[in-house]
């Protein structure tokens, strides 16, 4: 139950005894106090598809969702960003590890637009330790730079962006990251 709200119970307790029990008064007033108690709980239970639809959920419950779900958020996000982030979770973690996922991640928390610039790059070898081999050249270190172009009121805190970037892309990669206002850009 979610804050102090006088809630009725939809299935008193006191309907489901036998008939003979029904006329017993003391023990039709015990079942009222027991329909107090169980009251929120049977509301959360027959209100749980709104608990966990993100666009239906309290403000307050969308953290705890996100985390359920793997989503990113912030608390000082603002609230249609974070139902966004964790409406769109599934998707997003199909695309985890490509410049599309971290584009499409990114564009969800900022609301404006992302450009990824990968270094690409890929490499083989014979060899199971190909830096041993004195003629092969050490490959250069992946880089990835993000350039943020943020709309609207309320831009996302470059710190936010790092640390999203940082969860989405692998740690041996390089990443550079440009936050600039579109005002700025125009």
């Amino acid at each position: 139950m979610r804050g102090l709200a006088d809630v009725r119970m939809p299935y008193p307790i006191a309907g489901f005894l036998p008939a003979l029990l029904q006329e017993d008064d003391l023990l039709v007033r015990w079942t009222e106090g027991l329909d107090e108690v169980l009251a929120p709980v049977v509301s959360t239970l027959d209100c749980l598809d709104a608990y966990l639809d993100p666009w239906l959920a309290p403000p307050d419950f969308l953290l705890w969702l996100g985390e359920w779900v793997g989503a990113y958020l912030d608390e000082n996000w603002p609230v249609d960003r974070q139902r966004a982030m964790v409406a769109a979770a599934v998707a997003t973690h199909r695309l985890r590890g490509t410049v599309p996922g971290l584009r499409e991640l990114l564009e969800l928390a900022t609301g404006g637009e992302v450009e990824v610039v990968d270094s690409g790059g890929v490499s083989w070898s014979t060899r199971p330790d190909p830096s041993a081999d004195p003629a092969t050249e050490p490959d250069p270190p992946a880089r990835l730079h993000v350039r943020v172009r943020a709309t609207g009121p309320d831009p996302v805190p470059r710190h936010a962006l790092t640390e999203l970037i940082r969860a989405a892309v692998p740690a041996h990669v390089v990443t550079t990251l440009e936050v600039a206002d579109h005002d700025r850009l125009s």
